[in-house]
């Protein structure tokens, strides 16, 4: 004999089919090629590759000709940085440089990066993430410092827990 009245299996039911997609979309934003950023303007979300190591941060995004506009490249650092500072050698599209502390949160974002240029673009001091993303998208979508990174890669220290 079923212990739980019509009705309340109506309610279970009815709670499971809105708390599974929930649960779905939030581990869908804390994957490891999606990259997402809050703050008082909203949420966006990039699909990202990760540049975790020497190698892959040295090459970053050069030599390519275009990158969709949903798409970046996270760098993610062992540790914060004492000074860092990006630069566009042989990137050959326009970059929105976005750097964040060991929490995820942006402290300073260089605009509309030119390519080929050799400029240092300095992002401060304890920066242990960068997101690169094309030209122009952090300001349209109101991207600023205070806004929250959250990936799989911010530890134990996000601002925005995965």
């Amino acid at each position: 004999m079923n212990r739980w009245p019509r009705w309340g299996r109506a309610v279970l039911m009815a709670a499971a089919m809105v708390l599974v997609p929930m649960a779905a979309a939030a581990e869908q934003a804390c994957a490891p090629d999606r990259v997402t950023l809050r703050g008082d303007w909203g949420t966006a979300t990039f699909r990202v590759e990760i540049a975790d190591d020497a190698a892959e941060r040295a090459q970053g995004l050069m030599y390519r000709d275009q990158m969709d506009r949903g798409a970046g490249m996270l760098f993610v650092y062992p540790r914060p940085q004492v000074a860092i500072a990006f630069w566009m050698r042989n990137t050959r599209i326009p970059l929105d440089i976005i750097f964040a502390d060991k929490t995820g949160v942006v402290q300073q974002i260089a605009r509309e990066a030119v390519p080929f240029d050799e400029t240092p673009l300095p992002g401060g001091s304890g920066i242990q993430y960068v997101l690169e993303i094309n030209g122009g998208l952090a300001e349209r979508f109101g991207i600023g410092p205070g806004t929250e990174i959250r990936h799989p890669a911010i530890g134990e220290d996000a601002a925005w827990a995965c």
